[in-house]
């Protein structure tokens, strides 16, 4: 059926006709995108065109106009209807009954609708006091009845905009502004709203307003090729979900991939990243021109009057060879020569950035279209400038996306389009691949005091994770891919080796500082040899930091960075030659002893809480201290089933385990017995933590087994729904049988729940083992946690039994 037999259909029918037809036009799949959306349109004026002459017989004076939205054709499959019934004043009566014979038959079919009644003089009072009202009518279009009154109305409001443009439009670069502290950036969310957040379709149509303003206008390249993406990804949800939605959630993300005919939910995010990217770099160019040109208007007329009427020239300040500043922003100076200076790309960026200016549009055109490729291996000053660019903290962000909005990133470094808006379905991640590397060096620009070798830090902290656009472990392949940039960069073979190093070894100091038993001797020595040099180590202690700083607040805290401290001074002593100590000599603190004795003595748990505000020992204070729970010593005579017991009776007070150390602790001579040591940092999950002597009280039940701990548990989840939410993966347990030589160690990867480590205790304990030590963490969602059992002998498990201990211990994880 053609275009013009839907409408036929729609016009014979009535509203039902209507219905039918709109039904049939969006299941049609050879039609999507713009041509849908205007077809949509066209088949709904021409429904509203019938009802408004039904309406309407012997009445002049009056008109429906479409606003906003529908007034720019662009109508997706659960848009509503925004509507204006513009008349002269006249006849009122006759006016209020068109209109309910307009908005009825839209409310009979399920439609939203926005609607209004207004003269022209109420429609302008109302968008002179409402700016989103006078937004809608910018994009107004006449639908039907007196064509001349909507023109009217229509030229005087783009006549208003444009008078009130200095008063408005700062206003509306603010409403902007709080939005998008509101929504967040379309660009970084697993979830984003299509039409709210940054870069989104609402900023897309502030910049067309700002276009009407002409008082300024946005970088059009891309610009609707971008609308045009987000606009279709918004028609493939609304089908999809049969709802009038904006947010772009996960569970609907691979049918909508699969409506666009995209790969897979993967690919439909970075399409969506980039097109919000175009947005949100022409909004960013846009909101600056406005404001140049607001203060050019402000300082013009004192200027002319000082100057005598003379037109003033704009001052430029020299910022390196080729580089200026020119009204609050970076230009090229007049004698530069792109065309025969290949390193004036990277000299510009590193100038702004170190200004903490931007990059002007044209500038950074200008380069793209007329640089020549830097030769390979770059030049000395090339590389030079790159770390001066990255060294420059947080201006470096809006300069390096100035540069890769114009395509020099990927001409710079061509594997960087591999990492290129693409995301991470890890909630812990709040950036991009891209965005989290330049946030990476960012950080470890901080650092540069830290270390003797700054620029490795910073070219490894950009390169850290660039092997995330290759399948397979992303260290081993970045590994590969830094070698070959930091060789085309310029480095020398034992730098390139080096940061290849860091890159492969990112993960290793806070992986093992939070997952393997420090006291272990091979734990240290298998460090040692990986980093291979003090320098090295100093380097990757850095970019440790660096990388979970930029990850998001649930990557790195005080406790993490005092266990990485920790480990990195053990290496270091390697290092330097010199052995770590046995687990059997490691000294227990004041503390720790006074309360192993006294659990000795009286054959009996105790424990200590205390609030813990200050970082621990070694630790700086931060600017802003963060909250780190309470920590809970635990001294118990050693006896089968302390890990369940303990865990179980946080799990029943409803505290939530942020750490979890378990180990023996070796008494002084002439004391009787072993004591197994827990430290542990918890948190009230809500309300206020229970007092020492109630906790001791239950564990003491628990231990004797008076007090049914599972049997509580399952009470109290039966007590309360099952929270809808993403589905987690499954567990994941797997044994390291290099790891100790001590010990077995099993590591248990899982999503982190209320009780998970009461069950975990409770299925080693099922399978005769004995906990040596354990090393539990809680990253965002996400549990990791390393267990170092032995057989009842107090030697490692054989490969297979562990193995089995493994696989079951999954499967009750599971269940």
């Amino acid at each position: 059926m053609t275009g013009t037999d839907v409408q036929k259909e729609a016009e014979d029918s009535g509203p039902s006709g209507y219905a039918a037809a709109r039904l049939r036009l969006l299941t049609e799949e050879a039609r999507s995108g713009p041509p849908r959306r205007a077809a949509l349109a066209e088949l709904t004026d021409d429904w509203l065109t019938g009802l408004f002459a039904a309406g309407a017989e012997g009445l002049r004076g009056a008109s429906l106009v479409a606003v906003g939205g529908y007034g720019r054709g662009e109508l997706s499959p659960r848009s509503d209807l925004d509507l204006l019934l513009l008349h002269d004043g006249g006849d009122t009566k006759a006016v209020a009954a068109l209109a309910d014979r307009l908005w009825y038959p839209v409310w009979d079919l399920g439609l939203d609708l926005d609607h209004s009644v207004r003269t022209p003089a109420e429609a302008r009072k109302t968008a002179g006091e409402d700016l989103k009202a006078q937004l809608g009518l910018l994009d107004a279009r006449h639908i039907a009845g007196d064509l001349g009154l909507t023109t009217s109305l229509r030229t005087a409001v783009l006549a208003d905009w444009r008078n009130q443009a200095p008063k408005r439009l700062p206003e509306l670069q603010e409403l902007c502004a709080e939005r998008a502290e509101r929504q967040g950036e379309l660009q970084y969310l697993l979830e984003p709203d299509l039409k709210e957040a940054r870069g989104g379709l609402r900023d897309a149509t502030a910049l067309r307003a700002v276009a009407a303003s002409w008082l300024a206008d946005a970088p059009r390249e891309g610009l609707a090729d971008a609308r045009r993406r987000l606009l279709d990804v918004r028609d493939a949800l609304h089908l999809a979900t049969g709802r009038a939605t904006d947010r772009l959630a996960l569970q609907e993300q691979d049918q909508v991939a699969a409506g666009l005919g995209l790969l897979d939910a993967d690919t439909l995010l970075r399409q969506v990243y980039e097109a919000a990217r175009v947005i949100s770099y022409a909004s960013d160019v846009t909101w600056r021109e406005v404001g140049r040109v607001l203060r050019s208007r402000a300082v013009r007329p004192r200027l002319r009057a000082m100057l005598g009427g003379g037109k003033p020239t704009a001052e430029r300040s020299p910022l390196a060879e080729g580089v200026v500043e020119q009204d609050g922003e970076v230009v090229l100076a007049r004698a530069a020569r792109p065309e025969r200076d290949p390193v004036l790309p990277l000299r510009a960026a590193a100038a702004a950035a170190q200004a903490g200016l931007p990059l002007s549009l044209h500038a950074v055109r200008r380069l793209a279209a007329t640089v020549r490729p830097l030769p390979t291996p770059w030049p000395a000053e090339a590389r030079e400038q790159l770390v001066t660019l990255l060294g420059s903290g947080r201006p470096t962000i809006e300069v390096w996306e100035a540069l890769e909005a114009e395509g020099l990133i990927t001409r710079l470094l061509p594997d960087w389009e591999r990492v290129r808006c693409r995301p991470q379905r890890n909630a812990v991640h709040l950036w991009t691949v891209d965005r989290h590397l330049i946030e990476t060096a960012v950080r470890a620009s901080e650092f540069t005091r830290r270390v003797s070798r700054p620029d490795l830090l910073l070219v490894a902290a950009l390169l850290h994770d660039i092997g995330k656009g290759w399948p397979g472990d992303h260290s081993v392949a970045g590994e590969i891919i830094a070698r070959d940039v930091a060789a085309r960069i310029g480095f020398d073979r034992h730098d390139v080796t080096v940061i290849a190093t860091l890159v492969r070894h990112h993960l290793t100091l806070v992986d093992t500082a939070t997952r393997r038993d420090l006291e272990d001797p091979a734990t240290v020595r298998s460090v040692a040899e990986a980093v291979g040099s003090q320098g090295t180590l100093e380097l990757l202690h850095a970019l440790t930091e660096a990388d979970a700083l930029a990850t998001g607040p649930a990557a790195w805290s005080s406790w993490r960075g005092s266990l990485v401290a920790d480990l990195v001074k053990r290496v270091s002593a390697v290092l330097a030659g010199d052995a770590p100590d046995d687990p059997e000599e490691a000294a227990p603190t004041a503390e720790q002893e006074r309360l192993a004795l006294e659990a000795a003595a009286t054959g009996s748990p105790v424990l200590a809480l205390r609030a813990q505000t200050e970082p621990p020992a070694g630790q700086e204070p931060s600017g802003d201290p963060e909250p780190l729970g309470v920590e809970l010593l635990i001294a118990v005579p050693d006896q089968p089933g302390v890990l369940p017991a303990v865990a179980g009776v946080l799990a029943m007070h409803r505290l939530t385990v942020r750490t979890a150390e378990l180990r023996s602790l070796y008494l002084p001579d002439g004391v009787d017995g072993s004591v197994l040591l827990l430290d542990w940092r918890v948190a009230a999950e809500y309300g206020s933590l229970p007092q020492a002597a109630r906790l001791r009280s239950d564990l003491v039940r628990a231990l004797d087994g008076s007090l049914d701990i599972a049997g509580r548990l399952a009470e109290r989840d039966a007590a309360y729904p099952r929270r809808r939410g993403v589905a987690a993966p499954a567990a994941r347990v797997s044994v390291h049988p290099a790891a100790s030589r001590l010990a077995t160690v099993i590591e248990v990867r899982s999503q982190d729940a209320p009780g998970l480590l009461f069950r975990i205790g409770r299925a080693l304990e099922d399978a005769s083992v004995q906990v040596r030590s354990a090393h539990v963490s809680t990253l965002g969602a996400n549990a990791v946690d390393a267990f170092y059992v032995t057989g009842p002998e107090g030697a490692p498990l054989p490969g297979d039994e562990a193995a089995s201990v493994a696989r079951k211990l999954e499967e009750t994880l599971r269940g």
